[in-house]
């Protein structure tokens, strides 16, 4: 059966003077939404009614409301309380995030001991805490400070005169807060991908930096939202002090009701106060969430006053975007951006996760100044050998040296000695890496990402830094993004600051672990034309990679692993043409 269209009849003509019709005289209905139309009624009438019975019934009592409101023992009542707040806020705040460190440190000892702190707390009712601590003199009739299980005190004090109620509603209070503050920021300490961390390490930032600069910045996004309601219930809580008999907000309004009988109006008195206080932190939490989210939105709100502000920070050199590809005239050509490679010698390395082994006895020897590239199916060991090298992943047996001084471990005659973590990061400002997903910063602009590591492990001056931040910018054509931040650059502009970064420490060997392979096809070229001109600068490089025609072009050795062996190594020439392991021109033949 054929299927068949007559076109004979049909006026082409008039459907062109149809389709250049003017459509302004059309008028445009909208849509209507009955029940929303009928929830917006409902909820009219349901706070005009509260108003009018709030502010019509009598017997709300707003003379006496507007009598006491303002009555200095309310305000001092009111001092108290947020007093009480914010010192029990800072406090707790410093101690539960000292306890969530604690928690995810290496020392089981250290992780038992917060854990158990924060179990306890959290058991204890705070009602029960604050009863506790306000009887403590009971159970130590003083407290002294000195020398352990010898005569000598520096200190003998009472512990009813050291622990006023005061004192023991900030103690209670702080204790309690720290508790769940921990948690709250373990939780996010969590939510930050671990490549940010493993970026950090690779960059040689000291742990201390690590945590307060790259991880808790990060952390604050899923800290504040839950951070701020304990908040809140905090100020809430200094409620139950009354119980120790303080004159805080609560307490001062009881005492005034219980004398004059009118207690709906003084109860409205603290919760006005209440509402004030909380629409306050309201209001603060919302500026502190959107300076937190920083880098997490593509165009994010400005921060009110932030154009003023902006007025006094001190400009950055003015750096001629126009120029960009005139200067971009490669690498090599930048004395500033030049760093002698290291040679890498692979002497027998083995690694297993569990019954798992990754490396097995892996022999390489990599000349100074040379391109290598790794390639492998998927699982046989590129990007743990890669980890590796950097010490991002401790080796089971053998080891790894660069320019003869072994990684992890320093050498003294024959004997070789492990390095502690501080001396490992310090080492691997060396031994540069890019990683497959970036790991850029995100809460920091380009321009922080590059001077960070810099300035932190190499000790550069800020000045300097920036000027050296600028020249590799300029190299990879980016000086225009210098105070973007990574969500707001294409993936391939990501891989090339990423790379800049790594640069900037003047690493003398440079590791990628397929840097395109989380990139569109039109934006690998983009990433390979930077390290194909790296290439030629004399920095070591030690690419994964499965693109077979830049490893052709580019690399002086191709290795071909699988199974955490070496099978084949050689130059592009042979390998690619006349492989001699079977198992090497059988993968080749499906990717070639």
């Amino acid at each position: 059966m054929a299927l068949t269209t007559d076109f004979v009849g049909i006026d082409t003509g008039s459907r062109k003077v149809e389709s250049k019709q003017d459509y302004s005289r059309y008028r445009i209905v909208p849509a209507r939404h009955p029940g929303r139309l009928a929830g917006t009624i409902f909820a009219a009438v349901v706070i005009i009614a509260v108003l009018y019975s709030t502010f019509t019934n009598p017997r709300w009592g707003w003379n006496v409301f507007a009598e006491w409101f303002f009555a200095e023992p309310v305000l001092v009542g009111l001092g108290r309380t947020l007093l009480l707040t914010v010192l029990a806020a800072i406090s707790g705040s410093i101690l539960g995030t000292a306890l969530a460190l604690a928690r995810v440190s290496r020392s089981p000892l250290l992780s038992g001991l917060s854990w158990g702190y924060i179990w306890l707390l959290r058991s204890i009712p705070v009602i029960v805490l604050l009863l506790i601590l306000n009887n403590l003199g009971y159970l130590y009739e003083t407290i002294k400070i000195g020398i352990p299980f010898t005569d000598t005190v520096f200190i003998d004090y009472p512990t009813v005169q050291l622990l006023t109620p005061f004192a023991a509603a900030f103690l209670g209070l702080t204790l309690n807060q720290s508790a769940f503050f921990a948690e709250i920021v373990r939780g996010g300490i969590l939510s930050v991908d671990h490549g940010q961390l493993e970026a950090a390490a690779a960059l040689g930032l000291p742990r201390r930096r690590q945590a307060f600069r790259i991880v808790l910045p990060q952390a604050m996004r899923s800290i504040l939202p839950t951070g701020f309601n304990e908040l809140i219930g905090l100020a809430k809580s200094t409620s139950m002090v009354y119980v120790l008999a303080l004159p805080e907000l609560f307490y001062t309004v009881q005492v005034i009701y219980r004398r004059n009988l009118e207690v709906i109006p003084l109860l409205m008195v603290a919760t006005v106060w209440y509402l004030i206080i909380m629409t306050v932190l309201s209001v603060a939490q919302r500026y502190i969430e959107r300076y937190f989210s920083k880098g997490a939105v593509r165009n994010p709100a400005p921060l009110p006053f932030q154009a003023f502000f902006q007025r006094f920070r001190r400009p950055l050199p003015v750096v001629d975007t126009a120029t960009d590809i005139a200067r971009k005239v490669g690498f090599r050509d930048a004395a500033v951006l030049r760093a002698a490679g290291g040679a890498v010698r692979i002497q027998g390395i083995s690694k297993s996760f569990g019954t798992l082994k990754v490396l097995d006895n892996v022999e390489l020897s990599l000349p100074a100044g040379s391109v290598t590239a790794i390639l492998g199916p998927s699982g046989s060991g590129k990007s743990t050998l890669l980890r590796a090298i950097n010490h991002l992943e401790r080796v089971d047996e053998g080891f790894i040296s660069v320019d003869g001084d072994f990684v992890g471990y320093s050498r003294k005659g024959d004997t070789l000695y492990e390095l502690k973590e501080k001396e490992i990061l310090q080492s691997r400002a060396d031994i540069g890496m890019v990683f497959q997903s970036f790991n850029l910063f995100p809460h920091l602009t380009v321009l922080e990402n590059l001077i960070e590591a810099p300035i932190q492990v190499r000790g550069i001056g800020r000045e300097d830094a920036v000027q050296l931040a600028q020249e590799l910018l300029a190299r990879i054509g980016l000086s225009d993004k210098i105070n973007a931040y990574p969500r707001q650059l294409s993936g391939g502009q990501q891989q090339r600051v990423a790379i800049a970064r790594a640069l900037a420490l003047r690493p003398k060997v440079l590791l990628f672990d397929e840097p395109t392979s989380a990139l569109d096809p039109e934006l690998v070229g983009e990433v390979l034309d930077v390290i194909k001109e790296l290439a030629r600068t004399g920095t070591t490089l030690v690419v994964v990679t499965h693109e077979i025609g830049f490893a052709r072009e580019v690399a002086d050795t191709v290795v071909f692993m699988e199974s955490g062996r070496i099978l084949e190594a050689g130059p592009p020439a042979r390998i690619f043409t006349q492989a001699e392991h079977p198992r090497t021109r059988e993968f080749l033949a499906k990717v070639l």
